[in-house]
Order: C-alpha cells, then sequence, then structure tokens
C-alpha cells in the first residue's frame, strides 16, 4: 500500500504516541510530601502531621527528627504507621546529627551508633525505608582540617552500622546539611561508607551556603537519592560576593522545573519532601574575599561559575518576611505570626508544587 505525505505523517505521530505511552505509564510521578521541620512552630506530633500531610492531597511525609513523635516505643509507632497507611501516606524517617567530632554534635544524647539506631528502629516501625541524618554545619569548615575529620569520623561510623541498616531494611540518607559539605563531599562519604546502605538525602537549599547551583547538587547526587528536602532561594550579587536567602517555591531564583526534570531522569522513586524554610535572613557569601576561600579549597572552577551565574540571574526577595532568628523577647503575638508564615509558605508551596512542576501522586482538588 502507497501511503501519501499526510498519511505518512499521521502514521509517525501514531508511532510515537504508542511508542511514548509505555514509557510514561513505567514511569510514576515523583510523590510529593514535606519535611516535618517546615511546620516547626506547630508543634504536632505523629499523627497529627499525618492527618495534616493527608488534608493537604500529599502522598508522603518526612518525620526528619525522632521529637517528632510522641513516642518511641514500637506500639505507639505502630499505631502512627497504620494510621498513615489508612490515610495513604508513605513515610520517611530521620534523625539529627552523627558526627561525634562535629561542632553540631550533642554528646548527651548517647553515641552516634545510639542515635543511628534509634533512628533506623523508628524508621524500620513506622514503615519508612529511608532515615534521614547530617554530619555537620558551616561551623566545621572553619578549622583547618576539621572537614575532614568529620568526613572520617562519619564515615567510620556508618561502617559500623550496615549490619544493622540491611536487618531492618532501612537505608541511612545522609543530608548535604547547613553549609557542611558539598555535592561531591557528600558523594564521598555515601560512597566510602557503602552506596549499598547510604544514601542520600538531597537538600536544595543548604548547598546555596557551599556556593553550589543546585542543579549540579542534582546531579552529582542524584542516581544516590532516596529522600528530599526541596525549597527556593533568593540569590543574588552583592559588593563583596553574593547572598542567598531561602524562600517558597517560586519565589527564587533556582531553576525548579529542571531540578523536578532531573529528579525524574535519576531518582523517580524519591519524594519530594518540601521544606520550606522562611524567616531567616539573607546568608552573606563574600567569595570576593581571599580570606573567605580557606573554607572552599577544593571547590571546582566550573561548579562556582555555575553558582555565580545563579547569583548573576537572580535578586533580592522582596516581599514581606517574619524574621524568626530577630533578636530578643518573642511575645504571642510574635508565635502566632510566624505560625502563619509557615503554614502560608508551605501551602502555597504545594500549590506551585502540584500546578506549576506537576509533581505528587494524589488526585489534585
Amino acid at each position: 500500500m502507497i501511503l501519501t505525505s499526510m498519511q505518512r505523517r499521521d502514521f509517525l505521530k501514531t508511532l510515537a504516541v504508542a511508542s511514548a505511552a509505555p514509557l510514561a505509564a513505567a514511569v510514576p510521578n515523583i510523590r510529593l510530601g514535606f519535611d516535618t521541620y517546615s511546620v516547626r512552630a506547630f508543634g504536632w506530633k505523629g499523627v497529627e502531621l499525618i492527618d495534616y500531610a493527608a488534608g493537604q492531597g500529599l502522598d508522603t511525609i518526612q518525620f526528619s527528627s525522632l521529637d517528632d513523635f510522641a513516642s518511641l516505643e514500637p506500639a505507639y509507632l505502630k499505631q502512627v504507621r497504620q494510621h498513615a497507611e489508612r490515610s495513604g501516606i508513605t513515610i520517611d524517617g530521620g534523625t539529627g546529627c552523627i558526627c561525634p567530632v562535629s561542632k553540631s554534635w550533642t554528646p548527651k544524647l548517647g553515641t552516634p551508633e545510639l542515635q543511628i539506631t534509634k533512628g533506623l528502629e523508628a524508621a524500620h516501625h513506622v514503615g519508612a525505608t529511608s532515615m534521614r541524618c547530617y554530619m555537620g554545619s558551616s561551623e566545621d569548615r572553619q578549622a583547618p582540617d576539621q572537614l575532614e575529620r568529620c568526613m572520617d569520623a562519619t564515615i567510620k561510623v556508618f561502617r559500623g552500622m550496615r549490619s544493622r541498616a540491611q536487618d531492618l531494611n532501612v537505608k541511612v540518607a545522609i543530608e548535604n546539611h547547613a553549609g557542611d559539605m558539598t555535592a561531591r563531599e557528600t558523594r564521598t562519604v555515601i560512597e566510602q561508607s557503602g552506596k549499598d546502605f547510604v544514601a542520600s538525602c538531597l537538600d536544595t537549599g543548604n548547598p546555596m551556603w557551599v556556593m553550589e547551583n543546585p542543579l549540579t547538587t542534582m546531579e552529582v547526587l542524584g542516581p544516590y537519592v532516596v529522600t528530599t528536602h526541596v525549597r527556593d532561594s533568593a540569590v543574588f550579587e552583592t559588593p563583596t560576593g553574593a547572598a542567598a536567602q531561602w524562600v517558597a517555591l517560586g519565589d527564587g531564583v533556582v531553576d525548579l522545573p529542571r531540578l523536578v526534570a532531573l529528579h525524574r531522569q535519576l531518582c523517580p522513586q524519591a519524594s519530594m519532601q518540601l521544606e520550606i524554610i522562611t524567616g531567616r535572613p539573607p546568608r552573606q557569601l563574600p567569595y570576593l574575599q581571599q580570606d573567605y576561600w580557606r573554607n572552599f579549597a577544593h571547590v571546582p572552577a566550573a561548579d562556582f561559575a555555575r553558582f555565580v551565574t545563579l547569583a548573576k540571574q537572580g535578586h533580592p526577595f522582596m516581599g514581606t518576611m517574619v524574621i524568626e532568628d530577630a533578636p530578643g523577647p518573642k511575645n504571642a503575638v510574635f508565635t502566632a505570626a510566624l505560625r502563619e508564615q509557615q503554614r502560608v509558605d508551605l501551602e502555597r508551596s504545594f500549590v506551585y508544587a502540584k500546578q506549576v512542576l506537576g509533581v505528587g501522586r494524589q488526585t489534585r482538588s
């Protein structure tokens, strides 16, 4: 049979649609949820947080701290798991700092091994398959060799927890946290610890503190990601370099559509947990001052150039914002305003994620 040119075009279109359909069906949409730190001012625990997630039409939630549970007793955690299952919500687990030589470490909480064990067991009881934790903070980049000491200590701790993590079928998900490590440094910790049980909790706000574009973070860590902390940032140039401020989705300069495309490509099974942190002033990144570079001697030039490009594209956030870290006493009016800001900024970020980025599996309103 001889086809006309129009028939050939229609035939090719049919083939394209037919071939694309199985591929689209094979890649499920990214689950949308939030990290509980986003609404910390409310003081909600366990079931209350799950009810909030369900009420927002979400798919998942990350309990990023053990303090988000009213108890760590197995019977209580089982109730939380069952409530989540009834509500159609999956759970990612979490705990805090696990590096014994980090300036962020809290010795009174017990050994790192104890903290990780508690986190893994709690995650297991609530049905989570990942447990977020972090190494340290930007303070660990200040002293000579401190960052390397932290990385070595963290790797040693993780290696000792392999069997426990594997027995519970929970991956340890280390976060690139608050200026402690770049994506490449985080990848080193994952690979040297054992990528069979250590993974990434990828944060898109913290890369700003190490002069890294979040797209670089995703490209480097994407294959290791099992859960995330996603937020936007306003980044802009200053006379000494740049500054960055965390904002709600859509209020900043991060290329979120491209970030989501990379998420779908590199880690489609990982949940997108929004960790919206507003109420913090801009952080100064004075990279035009020579002394600043003593903390970033190993940052690749290409990575830094990509961040500078981001700063050149951005501008300061000009909206209103209650500054949580403002000095002085906080009265009831301030506390109520902060609580409302956390709720509003998180919920409008849900809308942006669903309507603009197309993230989330549950039916949208």
